[in-house]
């Protein structure tokens, strides 16, 4: 009985050293919140957003006792560099994904209730997911299609640009531009050389102005290129399997892997990843009808990379045909039997994705 007694307390003891922590991040401070087996708050504390100010939330935390695991607010953004400093040491880290709107409601809002609402949501596991770390090459692939994004956008500005410029032009430099191709068009204004003294005369500044664009659109238009290399290298790196299958272009296969991310591990099932990309079935039923509908959540860019590559498929495949086909004589709508397809595509990619996560890991540990 004394043993027994004793080895209860050690576990009590040794379970009243655990301790969850929680963080509000922002810009320039991440403000900290501890909390106790108990889910007490211990402590609250603000740190800079450098190397040495995560080191010190870490030592901080750790001080109050085991710490078992941390709430991160917006991991993917003010949060990122603290994401990997917590798991560069080691700890679990979960994202909190809202706030708790009656204890918000009542007691209002500032960076340390934050603090402590993502404390106790990492402590009950409640409105937080895993998140996707950025220490691999599909982080590298997220970068490098931000980076397209805002330069296809940019361009798009510059040509709708060149095109006003053009309908406002005198009739002497408008005239010879009429009846270009875009390309020919670009690189003849590109290739002009106005008179950069005469700026003050109103032909001449159209043609700068022109000639600026031009060479805008094609410095543009070439680090379009230089990225699509790039983006076209990790994908068939990482699931060249992927790009193989029917229907799915580069594009879709980039997307589906920046869903998945670099530990698609944390991803329970295909079901949790068809439920991601929002084409998991929703109930829409009512007495004796049964039936489904497209689900409005979920990641919509790699809804959107789903929907295309069925689309594709739709066209190219006649299996895919057969299939739709069969759904819509056994009395499904097309887009319910679309949302049937959509699912299987999920499930096919995710299956690829996850066998390509294994051997990757698996030719690290050999290596």
């Amino acid at each position: 009985m004394c043993i027994a007694g004793e080895e209860n307390l050690m576990a009590q003891g040794s379970e009243e050293t655990h301790v969850i922590g929680g963080v509000d991040t922002h810009k320039d401070l991440h403000v900290g919140a501890v909390v106790d087996h108990r889910d007490r708050v211990l402590g609250v504390e603000s740190f800079p957003t450098t190397r040495q100010g995560y080191r010190r939330m870490l030592d901080w935390m750790r001080s109050f006792g085991d710490l078992q695991r941390v709430g991160v607010e917006c991991s993917g953004s003010y949060g990122a560099g603290l994401l990997r400093h917590l798991q560069a040491a080691g700890v679990e880290v979960l994202e909190v994904t809202a706030a708790d709107k009656n204890d918000r409601r009542r007691r209002g809002k500032n960076d340390t209730f934050d603090a402590e609402s993502a404390a106790h949501s990492a402590f009950a596991r409640r409105h937080t997911v895993t998140p996707r770390s950025r220490d691999g090459m599909v982080e590298s692939l997220r970068v490098l299609k931000v980076c397209r994004k805002t330069a296809i956008q940019a361009r798009c500005i510059a040509l709708q640009m060149i095109q006003m410029t053009i309908v406002c032009a005198p009739e002497k430099i408008r005239d010879p531009l009429r009846s270009m191709t875009r390309m020919q068009l670009i690189r003849t204004l590109a290739a002009w050389r106005p008179d950069l003294t005469a700026y003050r005369q109103v032909e001449e500044a159209y043609r700068i102005s022109l000639k600026s664009l031009a060479r805008r659109y094609l410095e543009l238009h070439d680090e379009i290129a230089d990225l699509d290399e790039m983006i076209e290298s990790i994908v068939r790196e990482l699931a060249p399997e992927l790009v193989a299958r029917t229907g799915i272009g580069l594009n879709s296969a980039a997307q589906l892997l920046l869903t998945a991310g670099d530990n698609p591990d944390r991803l329970k099932s295909e079901a949790s990843f068809a439920a991601l990309c929002g084409v998991s079935p929703v109930p829409a039923s009512s007495g004796k009808t049964v039936r489904h509908r497209l689900n409005r959540g979920g990641d919509r860019a790699a809804n959107s990379a789903i929907h295309i590559i069925a689309i594709g498929r739709l066209r190219l495949d006649p299996r895919t045909q057969d299939y739709v086909a069969r759904r819509i004589a056994s009395g499904n709508s097309k887009l319910e039997a679309v949302r049937c397809l959509k699912r299987y595509i999920a499930r096919e990619v995710f299956s690829i994705i996850m066998r390509q996560y294994k051997e990757i890991n698996q030719s690290q540990i050999a290596a």
